[in-house]
């Protein structure tokens, strides 16, 4: 009796690796009311083999199914954040910025515990897999007229009813064919790279149609198509386009589609200031090792000051150099002195504040700025007040809002509902910190360009939303409005629902072309 029990949950076992859906859309009751033609063919290969041969084929291909049972969780986790499947050559390096994330919304022992458990939950997933294929293969053989039948059965449903799964050979296909272009892509990239109509024009040639203005390209994080659909940011975008008009600036905005959603704001950072496609990690790899001219270093080329303002940058960051900026300012050389809120390593108004401070307001030469926000960046709470820009100071006024009483929390697990108000009112919160950035220090000499990185995960924007962000530029010079005029964008700081899409990796060009 104990035997069959032990065969009859080895074999829930295999059905459960050979149906489970690796997109997290499909992970329903239904995806595994299926028959997986799989399991008969492999009964199949069990009882035609000699018996001596039996077990070493029944563990390799446990074995293999037990990888695959690793490669579904890491794909179903992908696309719940990132809106597609793990890629086995490209996707490692993206493990480090999801064990950060633990790090700072659960702490320091829980991303060790995550770790840790990932790491034994793979091999556990492995030997018992392997084990259960092993005790199958032996129920096989012992007996053969039994398994004859089952798979007489078996075959009958695959072939004739609906339920029948092809679903994991589809998986490994699907697989094997990305590993192929990965390993193929390096030196496809490197010569679409060298390709550059832009990389031996002159200074002199470069953005002459913005001499003597700052100019600011700033990413708010996960700031997405859905985010301009939500109620609250899209009553924040008007009233900021009411507030800025009031101050005599004009704004247009449309659509860019990013390489990545739900994180990798370091790809779709790298596609916009280089005109390059990189929407994975090897393609960014083999950017920064790169001469290619980045929109950064076009503006220092043309005679401004260059810098990037980046406080998520924690650790040390050699990619840097690639962007040719005069100085970088990551988070220990912005000088905050306040608490983290959330993921964010400062508020939105202090990065802003301590621009002002240090590029700013105390040089005449004009200064281009890459400026990361992160305010926006989930969990997505706590989030802090608007303080007077003048209060700002170092931060240290920021230690007494609710960011040193109440914890981050994870996105997932909660309330999808309560997830996607935390959301809207982060987006809400960067878009007024922006506005009030410019009536305080703006004039008719700063040019901003406002996009998204990317899309936020899909607990927020629910399935098939895209990846689309949008797309401003403000200005008071309306000369400046009037060389976009061919770009087709519409007014205000929130896009029309048709307004022009075009890929991140377009507007590189476009700027430059218009402006120079």
């Amino acid at each position: 009796m104990v035997a069959r029990v032990r065969t009859a949950l080895s074999a829930l076992v295999v059905l459960f690796a050979l149906l489970l859906p690796a997109d997290f859309d499909e992970l329903t009751p239904s995806a595994f009311l299926r028959v997986p033609v799989e399991a008969p063919a492999a009964v199949v290969l069990l009882l035609v083999l000699p018996a001596r041969r039996r077990r070493p084929v029944a563990a390799v291909g446990g074995a293999l199914l037990g990888l695959l049972l690793v490669v579904k969780f890491l794909d179903i986790g992908f696309d719940a954040v990132l809106y597609r499947p793990f890629d086995l050559v490209l996707d490692w390096p993206l493990l480090t910025p999801a064990v950060d994330y633990v790090d700072v919304t659960a702490g320091r022992a829980a991303a060790i515990g995550a770790v840790a458990l990932a790491a034994v939950a793979a091999v556990a997933v492995l030997v018992l897999v392997t084990r259960s294929v092993l005790r199958l293969g032996g129920a096989v053989g012992a007996h053969r007229g039994a398994a004859v039948r089952a798979v007489a059965v078996a075959a009958v449903c695959a072939m004739s009813l609906p339920v029948a799964s092809h679903g994991t050979s589809e998986l490994v296909g699907d697989h094997a064919r990305a590993v192929r272009a990965g390993l193929h892509d390096r030196t496809a990239f490197a010569a679409e790279s060298a390709v550059d109509a832009f990389g031996d024009v002159p200074g002199d040639r470069l953005l002459t149609s913005l001499r003597g203005k700052d100019v600011l390209v700033v990413f708010v994080e996960s700031y997405g198509r859905g985010a301009v659909e939500d109620a609250g940011v899209a009553a924040a975008l008007a009233d900021g386009t009411r507030r800025l008009a009031g101050r005599g600036y004009a704004s247009r905005s449309a659509f860019l589609t990013s390489p990545t959603a739900g994180g990798g704001s370091w790809l779709a950072q790298a596609t916009l200031l280089s005109g390059l496609w990189v929407d994975n990690q090897q393609r960014y790899r083999t950017l920064v090792a790169s001469d290619r001219l980045t929109l950064g270093g076009a503006f220092r080329r043309a005679g401004w000051r260059s810098v990037g303002v980046m406080p998520g940058i924690t650790q040390t960051w050699p990619e840097g150099l690639f962007f040719d900026y005069d100085r970088i300012y990551a988070a220990a050389d912005l000088g905050y002195r306040g608490p983290r809120f959330g993921y964010a390593t400062m508020p939105d108004q202090y990065v802003l504040a301590e621009l002002e401070r240090a590029e700013r307001g105390p040089r005449d030469e004009p200064v281009m700025a890459v400026v990361t926000l992160l305010s926006s960046h989930a969990p997505w709470t706590p989030l802090p007040e608007a303080l007077p820009w003048d209060g700002v100071g170092d931060g240290s006024v920021f230690g007494g809002m609710r960011a040193g009483a109440v914890p981050p929390e994870t996105i997932f697990g909660r309330d999808p509902v309560e997830v996607r108000a935390d959301y809207g009112r982060s987006v809400e919160y960067s878009v007024d910190t922006i506005v009030s950035y410019l009536e305080t220090h703006g004039d008719d000499d700063l040019v901003v360009v406002l996009l998204g990185d990317h899309q936020p995960a899909q607990v927020v924007t629910g399935e098939g939303a895209g990846r689309d962000v949008p797309v401003t530029v403000v200005s008071q010079d309306r000369s400046v409005l009037a060389r976009t005029d061919p770009w087709g964008w519409t007014d205000g700081l929130a896009p029309a629902a048709g307004a022009p899409v075009r890929p991140m990796s377009a507007f590189r060009d476009q700027f430059l072309g218009t402006f120079g």
